[in-house]
């Protein structure tokens, strides 16, 4: 339940700080005992159940599906289910039709009958809201794979497009880094139309229906004519001599393009998404299991996996990402700010840690920036090709709260270390045209691509984001950079983004809290007076939406329903979230000390905090995630900052 607005908060400062001091202690030695012995920590990555499921299926495709596997997935994917007899894409939400039918049909791989109760709820579901022919391309796509649904009745999208330069429309670079490492083999897969067919079929699951249409009129009408067109082709036109030669080429430059990207764990870009469609596309193009693209990939896979006693039996999961690299920076900010001295062993063997994974090499963010040196980081254990701006900008945060035990390595300011100017300078490098930043790429801005009906799932761009411009702009700014152009550039971006209730938008966490939360501390470090209108509105805004218990909470249904902006059952990061803004903009008043002690009350005595809601974002409106590191590492920054007065 949505708790209302604060209004009859009366704590003041000594009944918050008393507790204040003990959950600080708690929290930071919990924090401590998950380090790992390297120096990093790594909480789990949790989503929704469609990784377990597509697991599955593209075991069953390959013909690498185990009965343990199956039946340990099955497990977890069924106790997932909730009791209406959907699955919803996060903690809390409504059932989602596309997860809910890709679920299905990974319990019936696992032995589950379409009689069983559970399986009947699912079904009766999933029909009633247009059955399979209303789910979204991707899943569709699967069931093509296995003859559920006609490739013919798929948008098209040719792998010709990896001939298109980058400066023509629609070519691949145009995409956002994770959209075009999934779309570039799914090329591939779309143009040789392979079908494996199940055991089963799935005739409860359908109901008359046309193919569901992009939309009517501009941009939606024009792609859907051109999807006519292309499906013709794909029809006739590779059967001609010389368009065959052209296609056998396009699919040979595709699987070069894959193979290049390939990590040394075998995945690709650290994500779920491209890892499966690349097995299966090279797969397809006659790479066998024992070939070591395909066995480095199939082997990678398990160091996502998590395996589990279940009541039943193991129940075995997928990590749709992992993100060492960003819970590592976060531990270290949250540690030093619960108090850690920088020579503190702990935050020396994170750092060193964190140097080691500094990333020296080529990577697609060159296309847009060819004269830029490299110097970032990636959110991974293993994504050399893909360092992300806002990691690298928490990294260059975290850097300069640490001192190495080697003699005058000092990462403070006045004696920056060669990978924090070599951060600094990539960063700054990466400013899109607009003055604001996104996370991988520069300017990845087309709205073109955005209208194919391809598209109906999740982002497919990465511009700028008012979460990531503030992280860069507060790095540069503790760099003394505030007076810089780039940070100039990047405060009037995010003073423009400002919505008008005085939030902002939060692309990678939920939603406007975090948004919020990022940007007033880095305007407050870029210079930007407390007092200042902007920062006036976004405490008021965040004062008006603190919930009665002290807390502050945001439903991910606020990326759909801005009504619901703000609003939600108070988390224990979300919570850290507004604190971490309200102590930059200001001493502590009422609302401050209120969220204090609803953190304080709400901790466990281990020292974390519960927190089965989803606060992390992939994309907005369609998938999200719950960082399992946030519910503490976020919490012990603000507990931390409370008590040593500063923002």
């Amino acid at each position: 339940m949505v708790s209302s607005p604060v209004t009859r908060i009366r704590v003041g400062e000594p009944a918050a700080r008393d507790g204040a001091a003990a959950a600080l202690a708690r929290a930071r030695d919990h924090l401590l005992g998950l380090q790992h012995e390297q120096g990093w920590w790594q909480g789990e990555l949790e989503t929704n159940v469609s990784m377990d499921a597509e697991d599955l299926l593209l075991r069953e495709f390959l013909g690498v599906r185990g009965a343990d596997q199956t039946a340990a997935a099955g497990r977890w994917i069924a106790s997932q289910q909730r009791d209406d007899g959907t699955w919803a894409n996060f903690f809390g939400g409504p059932g989602d039709l596309s997860t809910t039918v890709e679920a299905y049909v990974a319990l019936r791989l696992a032995g589950h009958q379409p009689e069983a109760p559970h399986m009947a709820r699912a079904a009766d579901w999933i029909r009633a809201r247009g059955g399979i022919a209303a789910t979204r391309v991707f899943t569709r796509i699967w069931l093509a794979l296995f003859g559920e649904w006609p490739w013919d009745d798929l948008p098209v999208m040719p792998p010709e497009l990896i001939y298109f330069p980058a400066w023509f429309p629609l070519n691949v670079y145009d995409f956002a880094c994770w959209a075009r490492q999934t779309i570039v083999p799914l090329t591939i897969v779309g143009s040789l139309r392979p079908v494996r067919p199940l055991s089963f079929g799935l005739d409860e699951l359908r109901v008359p229906a046309e193919f569901p249409v992009a939309g009517e009129g501009g941009w939606a009408a024009v792609f859907t004519g051109l999807d006519k067109v292309l499906h013709r082709y794909e029809r006739y036109g590779p059967r001609a001599r010389p368009a065959r030669a052209v296609r056998s080429a396009a699919l040979r430059r595709c699987a070069e393009w894959i193979i290049a990207r390939q990590e040394q764990d075998g995945c690709w870009g650290g994500i779920q998404p491209p890892w499966v469609y690349s097995l299966i596309a090279l797969h397809l193009l006659g790479y066998g299991l024992d070939h070591p693209v395909i066995k480095r990939g199939l082997a990678g896979l398990d160091r996502f996996t998590i395996t589990e006693d279940g009541p039943d039996g193991p129940v075995r999961r997928l990590e749709a990402c992992q993100s060492p690299v960003w819970d590592t920076v976060l531990a270290v900010v949250a540690l030093s700010d619960a108090g850690l001295a920088p020579d503190d062993p702990a935050l020396a063997r994170a750092a060193t840690w964190l140097l080691d994974e500094e990333i020296h090499g080529p990577g697609d963010w060159q296309v847009r920036r060819p004269g830029l040196d490299p110097g970032g980081w990636a959110f991974e254990f293993d994504n050399d090709g893909y360092p992300d701006i806002d990691d690298t900008a928490e990294i260059l945060l975290a850097l300069r709260r640490v001192s190495l035990p080697a003699p005058g390595a000092s990462l403070g300011p006045g004696n920056r270390h060669p990978a924090v100017q070599r951060g600094l300078r990539w960063i700054a490098g990466m400013q899109s045209r607009d003055g604001g930043w996104g996370a991988f790429d520069a300017d990845n801005t087309s709205a073109l691509v955005t209208k194919l009906p391809f598209c109906d799932f999740g982002a497919v761009t990465d511009p700028p984001s008012a979460d990531v411009t503030a992280h860069v702009v507060e790095a540069l700014a503790a760099e003394g950079l505030a007076g810089s152009a780039a940070v100039r550039r990047g405060v009037v971006w995010l003073l423009r983004a400002q919505e008008s209730d005085g939030s902002w938008f939060g692309r990678w966490g939920a939603n406007y809290v975090y948004g919020t939360g990022a940007v007033v501390p880095a305007l407050i470090a870029a210079g930007v007076k407390p007092g200042k209108p902007a920062i006036r509105r976004a405490v008021g805004w965040l004062e008006e939406h603190q919930n009665s218990d002290g807390g502050w909470g945001e439903d991910l249904r606020s990326y759909d329903d801005a009504g619901l902006a703000g609003r939600g059952v108070s988390t224990a990061s979300q919570t850290a979230w507004a604190l971490l803004a309200l102590l930059a903009a200001g001493p502590p008043g009422p609302a401050a000390h209120a969220g204090i002690r609803w953190l304080t009350e709400h901790q466990r005595p281990d020292g974390t905090w519960d927190e089965p809601e989803y606060t992390g974002t992939g994309f907005p409106g369609d998938f999200y995630i719950n960082y399992h590191l946030y519910r503490l590492v976020f919490p012990l920054s603000a507990l931390g900052r409370y008590l040593a007065g500063r923002s």
